[in-house]
């Protein structure tokens, strides 16, 4: 997995300069894929970034994006839970919430999708006696969204990786030539884009949630910015 390591100042300059406010959305949206299409999608892929990691909650940051960007109205996050999946707690989990192998702590995997978008999957482990009986009667028996149905506790997000999984630039593009670097007319992007594994802490700093986020191309699911 490639660590994001793009400029903050290329990705600040092609917003600005090379992004305009994008319209309405096509699951089958193309985007070209020379150089200057792959700098749009990193860019909006580093502003993605930096959006989710400079907020709290994942959930209304993926409502602020899905909206921003017209993938859906109204721009509503929903969570799809998907009961068939366990993973019991590891060692490093229970280290991470401060928990000792005899106290429960839940598995929660949800879908979350704005409109037809499914922009992320996440694995969350989570410390049931940290939370309210009512968070976790909602977590039990809906599909809420984990950083919806918490909100009261006004919980602080602690990042602990953020990885990119795809890069839109090759290997080597700064030594090729001008043009389309695959040979490809149109980027193949691939349905995973995006990671971060973080903790969830309560204001006094005590840690209730451990959660990995998978993030689609459906982040991208919009046409191409024009030229």
């Amino acid at each position: 997995m490639r660590r994001l390591t793009a400029p903050l100042a290329l990705t600040a300059l092609l917003v600005a300069g090379a992004l305009p406010l994008l319209a309405a959305p096509s699951r089958a949206a193309a985007w070209p894929a020379d150089y200057v299409g792959r700098l749009q999608a990193l860019a909006l892929l580093q502003t993605f970034n930096s959006d989710l990691l400079s907020h709290d909650s994942a959930t209304l940051t993926l409502e602020r994006w899905c909206g921003d960007r017209g993938l859906a109205s109204p721009a509503r996050v929903t969570a799809q839970r998907q009961t068939e999946v366990d993973k019991p707690a590891s060692a490093d989990t229970r280290q991470l919430l401060g928990v000792g192998p005899d106290e429960p702590v839940r598995y929660r995997r949800v879908r979350l999708s704005c409109g037809a978008h499914v922009l992320s999957e996440a694995d969350n482990w989570y410390v049931p006696a940290r939370l309210t009986p009512e968070m976790n009667r909602a977590l039990d028996t809906s599909d809420v969204a984990f950083g919806r149905a918490v909100q009261a506790l006004h919980f602080q997000r602690h990042t602990l990786s953020a990885d990119l999984l795809w890069s839109p630039l090759p290997k080597g593009w700064e030594n090729a030539p001008a043009g389309r670097p695959s040979g490809e007319p149109q980027l193949a992007i691939p349905p995973q884009v995006l990671q971060h594994r973080a903790v969830l802490t309560l204001p006094d700093a005590t840690p209730f949630s451990h959660v990995v986020e998978t993030y689609t191309s459906e982040v991208l699911a919009f046409p191409a910015p024009a030229r």
